[in-house]
């Protein structure tokens, strides 16, 4: 609502919001040198039940302070594991993703934002992909160890064909963001996902090296570093190939940490308003 309403002298009215961005919800995003806020200014005469008058975009466009990085890239927290001079990080953030998430209960059938990152350092420039995941019931996966299938075929988004998980836009090269939508596998359960990262030359893309998702609406799979290319995820209906035909020398230095993140906890309502579950760490495992 307004913090302040005025009537002019011929009739019309200005309002004035004079609060936080944070406060009105505003979706922050990083575009090259500039932090972007984006919001809607609705106007609703009527009461809610009606729909909106009219509903106007809001951009706010401010130059990006140097070093900023989303206040969840907590130096040291979640932790992958280090190799070759890289460290890699994995952890859930919560439902508003500015934060790392309070708690390991995820609602059945709710989403759940996984946030996985390399940190370049001197390095060059990295893009940070996930080749496999998957979700089983133990922080150690075992030859005969029953599992949910999650990423597949070298980057596919398998779950995004069966639910409607996806990857979401980019921050920057070296993180991903995997929107997952919670399944019935492991259910009431302690459940681990379990994830191959790999470091890789953004430049090198194939269908080896890509991060793919479903998109219903197209009815296709989808590129999500360049939708133009999709092509290269068209292998995910079948096998993609193992090796690329470009950056072979890329083979021997590409760095691929299996990271574990849990436990998870995914209830049903009815388990949800039963369970007496403490708040715990769901950082990466190691």
């Amino acid at each position: 609502m307004p913090s302040r309403f005025t009537v002019l002298p011929r009739g019309e009215g200005k309002a004035e919001f004079n609060y936080k961005l944070d406060d009105c919800n505003f979706k922050r995003l990083v575009k090259g040198k500039n932090l972007i806020y984006k919001n809607e200014l609705t106007f609703r005469p009527r009461p809610r039940s009606s729909p909106a008058a009219y509903v106007y975009p809001i951009e706010c466009v401010y130059p990006r302070p140097t070093g900023w990085v989303p206040p969840f890239l907590n130096p040291g927290a979640a932790v992958a594991g280090g190799r070759g001079g890289l460290t890699f990080h994995m952890l859930l953030l919560n439902e508003q993703m500015t934060a790392v998430a309070e708690t390991n209960v995820i609602p059945l059938g709710s989403f759940m934002p996984i946030w996985a990152a390399v940190e370049q350092k001197s390095h060059q420039p990295l893009l940070l992909l996930m080749e496999e995941c998957v979700a089983a019931t133990t922080p150690e996966l075992q030859a005969n160890s029953n599992v949910y299938p999650i990423i597949t075929n070298k980057g596919c988004l398998l779950d995004s064909v069966k639910g409607n998980s996806r990857f979401l836009p980019r921050y920057y090269s070296s993180a991903i963001i995997l929107y997952l939508q919670s399944f019935k596998f492991g259910l009431g359960e302690e459940v681990y996902i379990h994830c191959k990262l790999l470091a890789w030359d953004p430049e090198v893309l194939s269908e080896s090296k890509k991060a793919c998702h479903y998109v219903k609406e197209n009815e296709r799979w989808e590129l999500l570093d360049d939708p133009m290319q999709s092509s290269m995820c068209d292998c995910c209906s079948r096998t993609c190939n193992t090796r690329s035909k470009r950056g072979d020398e890329w083979e021997s230095t590409g760095f691929r940490p299996t990271s574990v993140l849990g436990p998870l906890i995914i209830m049903a309502p009815s388990q949800q308003n039963a369970h007496n579950a403490s708040v715990v760490s769901i950082a990466d495992q190691g």
